[in-house]
Order: C-alpha cells, then sequence, then structure tokens
C-alpha cells in the first residue's frame, strides 16, 4: 500500500498590482510631505547699466556704521568686538541719532570664508531694525502699525528711514 504523494504546486503571488500600488504611495508620499524650504534674502539689485560711470563720493565717517563678519564668524561694530544679540539695538541707536539720517551708511565687510548663516543672521537683524524703527514711528505719527499705513504713509516711513547698505568682501590680508 503505497500512496502516492501528491506534489502540491507552489502558490505563485500575484504581483501584477504591485507597480501601480508603489506609485500611488510615492505620489502619496510626495504630496503629504513638507519640504524644507530654502532661506534666502529679499534683495532687489539695482539694473544694471553699463554705460553709467562710478562715481565716488566722500562720507563723514559719523554717519558710517561699520559692520565686520570675520572669517571665524565674528561680529565687529565700529572695530569692536559685539555680539549678533545686540546688532539690532547698535543699528536701530545708529540710523535714529545719525548727523545725516537721509545720508547714513552701514558698511557690511565679510571674509570670504564667513558662514552664511552668520551672514544671514546679521542681515536679518538689520532689517527688522529698520523695521522697528518703522514700526515706531508709524505708532507715533499715525497711530496704528507700519502694515496699517496707506501706501503714501510707508513710502514717507521708508523715505524717514531708508536702507541704506554697502556690502564688500576682504581680501586675503583682511583689507576691503
Amino acid at each position: 500500500m503505497f500512496f502516492e504523494r501528491k506534489r502540491r504546486s507552489i502558490p505563485a503571488l500575484n504581483t501584477t498590482s504591485t507597480a501601480d500600488i508603489s506609485f500611488m504611495l510615492l505620489i502619496f508620499f510626495l504630496i503629504t510631505t513638507s519640504m524644507d524650504m530654502d532661506k534666502g534674502l529679499m534683495r532687489q539689485l539695482p539694473p544694471l547699466d553699463n554705460q553709467k560711470e562710478e562715481v565716488t563720493v566722500d562720507v563723514d565717517k559719523n554717519n558710517v556704521l561699520r559692520l565686520v563678519l570675520t572669517a571665524d564668524n565674528k561680529l565687529k561694530v565700529n572695530d569692536s568686538i559685539a555680539d549678533m544679540k545686540n546688532l539690532r539695538r547698535n543699528v536701530m541707536e545708529f540710523v535714529a541719532t545719525c548727523p545725516d539720517r537721509e545720508h547714513h551708511i552701514i558698511s557690511v565687510e565679510m571674509s570670504r570664508d564667513t558662514h552664511y548663516d552668520t551672514y544671514f543672521n546679521m542681515q536679518n537683524e538689520i532689517v527688522a531694525a529698520y523695521g522697528a524703527l518703522r514700526e515706531a514711528r508709524a505708532r507715533r505719527f499715525y497711530g496704528h502699525t507700519f502694515a496699517e499705513c496707506s501706501s503714501q504713509q510707508q513710502e514717507a516711513l521708508r523715505a524717514y528711514f531708508p536702507q541704506r547698505i554697502a556690502e564688500s568682501y576682504q581680501q586675503e590680508g583682511g583689507q576691503p
């Protein structure tokens, strides 16, 4: 009495819809995942004008706030080591008390080895200082925030506190 063994076939897995499912999952994760946005600075550069000649203008030293970012990411304000946390206050005091407020200049010099984050944070503090000055003046003279001001009032505030920043890179010897 021999029983014959029946050969069992191994059941096959139906994989015809695997590609469809994987593409649907891919689309789902692409849609639901948030992408990190690169940070950057919003600046409007002057138009390129090849026929325009550069004019050298003498500037009173009292109208210049000199900011230097060194290669080791240290901040110097008028040749004194400063903390990035105090930069906003320093810029606000300078702009508010500048003898010729309409012609003040914030001179930014940096080493080519300065980290972008340090430069970015410095620029944010400068822009925040101007924003705070304009906000305070809007509340004092117009009785409401800068955002609530009319476009003419906002332009008057921008003209009263013009954002004037000059940037340069230091050469290898440390001179601009």
